[in-house]
């Protein structure tokens, strides 16, 4: 029997990590991928992957862990496109360069790392392709004009993809994360005195994004919201 693979592209220590202990859960075989791996360390022997260097705006390096996995895997079953960068501040002080730095990561790469996934799952006439997406995918912010143009691209991208490729047997799905994730090694923990369930569980996220690779084809989803219960909307 085919061993089921998976690819996370820009892993971290929130809902990347957590979706690829589901992964391992679920019998995957993993690839993750950072521009610093060595933090993926106790992350990798946990799910038993393997780690590659990746900096998704770069095709070299993209092309690189698509060639990989050709290697080591023969095919890709669910591609996870986790990156992205904010660069704050009002529109008449921003640095250009690094709005297009901020554009390239948040969207950019996710179109390049998309582009090596469906090459490889046109042939084989299936495969999931996600997105991990924000707030800023729906509605910009002040002072935030950097991270929302590439979040904005990036749902474009996958909104396109999804109807260019599910005919095709290929599931593209954008998460909508609207609210701050819980995250420890960020200082994102709920301290005494705030409300319940101040973050979204990154666990939580990751069994979401699970639900979405195992939907029945005659239902597939291209958009997901996931918010805090009390979150605005």
């Amino acid at each position: 029997m085919t061993k089921k693979t998976a690819l996370i592209v820009g892993t971290g220590s929130g809902i990347s990590a957590s979706f690829a202990r589901v992964l391992a859960r679920e019998g995957y075989e993993q690839i993750l991928t950072a521009r610093d791996t060595d933090k993926l360390a106790a992350l990798a022997s946990e799910t038993n992957a393997t780690t590659m260097n990746c900096d998704s705006t770069k095709m070299d390096q993209v092309a690189a862990v698509f060639t990989e996995i050709d290697r080591k895997f023969g095919h890709i079953d669910v591609v996870l496109y986790n990156p992205s960068m904010r660069v704050p501040g009002t529109i008449v002080d921003l640095p250009p360069g690094e709005v297009a730095h901020a554009i390239n990561i948040s969207a950019f790469g996710g179109f390049l790392v998309a582009q090596e996934a469906a090459k490889r799952m046109l042939k084989r006439g299936q495969g999931n392709i996600l997105f991990t997406g924000a707030s800023a995918s729906v509605k910009g912010y002040a002072r935030s004009t950097a991270f929302a143009m590439g979040k904005f691209a990036l749902r474009g991208l996958a909104q396109s993809l999804a109807r260019e490729l599910a005919p095709q047997n290929i599931h593209v799905a954008h998460f909508v994360i609207d609210g701050g994730v819980r995250n420890a090694g960020k200082g994102r923990t709920e301290e005494s005195g705030q409300s319940p369930d101040t973050y979204l569980d990154p666990d939580a996220i990751a069994e979401t994004y699970m639900s979405i690779v195992n939907q029945p084809r005659s239902a597939w989803t291209w958009e997901v919201e996931m918010r805090p219960w009390i979150e605005n909307f």
